[in-house]
C-alpha cells in the first residue's frame, strides 16, 4: 500500500511540474527524498512516469505532430519568416544542442547533479533566468508557433540545454529562451511542448534501457498506478496553463521557486542539525 500512496503522490507531482516552469526533475528529487523513495528503483520509476506525462502532450498535440512528420496537413498554419510553415527542421534545430550536450556529459551529470543540493541551485538560477527573459524580451516577431523562424528554432534549442541542470526546467529554459528570442509567451509555450515529445522521449527511452535490469514484475502495479496519474494530471496541467497564459507571467513562477527552494533548504538545515 505504501508504494502504491507514493505512486500517487510522485505522479501527480511529475504530471503538475512536467510541462510548467518548475522543474519536474527538481520536484521529484525533492519530494522522493522527503517520502524516502531513492536509488535506482525510484530513478526508473521516475523515467516510467516522465512516459505518461508525455503521451498526455502526445494526445494534445497529435494533429501538429502528424503534419511535422507529413501525414496530417493543417490549412489554418500561417507561413513562418522564411515562407514556411513549422515544420522538423525547427524541431531538430531546438533539440539537437541538448541531445548533443546531454550525450555527451549524461555519466557526469546522473552522477554529481542529481541531489537536492544541486537542485536547489537550479530552481533559483532558472528563476533568474525567467524573470530576466521576461524583462529584456525584444519585440515580439512570432506571435504564433507558426511564425517562429529556424534561427528562433535554434536560440530555443541552446536555452533548452540549460535544463540539463536539474532543478533548471527544461519548460523554463525553453519557454524564456522563447522569449528572447523574439516569440510571444503563447508562442514559445506551445513550441516548448511540442519540442518536449521528442526530447523526453530520447531521454526517457535511453535511461529505461540503462535501467531495464532494475525493472521486475513486481513493480508493476507501482509503475503502473504512478504512470496513469502522470498522464491524466499532466494533461490537466497542459490545458490549464494554456487557459492562463494571457494572466500568469513566468515571474510568477521564477517566485514560487525561489519559494521552494527557500523552504526546502531551511528544511535540510533543519535536518542537519537535528
Amino acid at each position: 500500500m505504501r508504494d502504491l500512496i507514493i505512486a500517487v503522490i510522485q505522479g501527480i507531482v511529475e504530471g503538475l511540474t512536467e510541462f510548467l516552469p518548475v522543474s519536474s526533475t527538481g520536484h521529484l528529487i525533492l519530494s522522493g527524498h522527503l517520502l524516502g523513495f531513492t536509488g535506482e528503483r525510484a530513478a526508473t520509476f521516475e523515467v516510467v512516469i516522465q512516459l505518461g506525462a508525455i503521451l498526455a502532450v502526445v494526445i494534445l498535440y497529435w494533429q501538429r505532430l502528424l503534419g511535422l512528420i507529413g501525414i496530417r496537413k493543417r490549412e489554418d498554419a500561417q507561413p513562418s519568416i522564411e515562407g514556411k510553415r513549422l515544420n522538423l527542421l525547427h524541431v531538430l534545430l531546438a533539440i539537437t544542442p541538448a541531445m548533443i550536450l546531454a550525450f555527451l556529459a549524461y555519466s557526469s551529470i546522473k552522477t554529481y547533479l542529481f541531489s537536492p543540493g544541486t537542485v536547489l541551485i537550479g530552481l533559483v538560477a532558472g528563476g533568474i533566468f525567467m524573470i530576466y527573459a521576461e524583462k529584456r524580451q525584444p519585440a515580439v516577431t512570432a506571435r504564433e508557433i507558426d511564425e517562429l523562424s529556424y534561427k528562433q528554432a535554434l536560440q530555443i534549442g541552446f536555452a533548452q540545454c540549460l535544463s540539463l541542470w536539474p532543478g533548471f526546467s527544461r519548460a523554463g529554459a525553453t519557454i524564456a529562451g522563447g522569449l528572447l528570442s523574439g516569440a510571444a509567451l503563447k508562442a514559445s509555450a506551445d513550441f516548448s511542448f511540442l519540442i518536449a515529445v521528442p526530447m523526453m522521449v530520447a531521454a526517457s527511452g535511453y535511461d529505461l534501457l540503462k535501467s531495464w535490469d532494475h525493472l521486475t514484475l513486481a513493480d508493476i502495479p507501482l509503475f503502473g498506478v504512478g504512470f496513469a496519474t502522470a498522464f491524466i494530471v499532466a494533461w490537466l496541467a497542459v490545458v490549464t496553463f494554456l487557459k492562463l497564459l494571457h494572466r500568469v507571467k513566468l515571474t510568477t513562477f521564477a517566485y514560487y521557486r525561489f519559494g521552494l527552494a527557500a523552504v526546502f533548504w531551511l528544511y535540510m538545515s533543519y535536518t542537519s542539525l537535528a
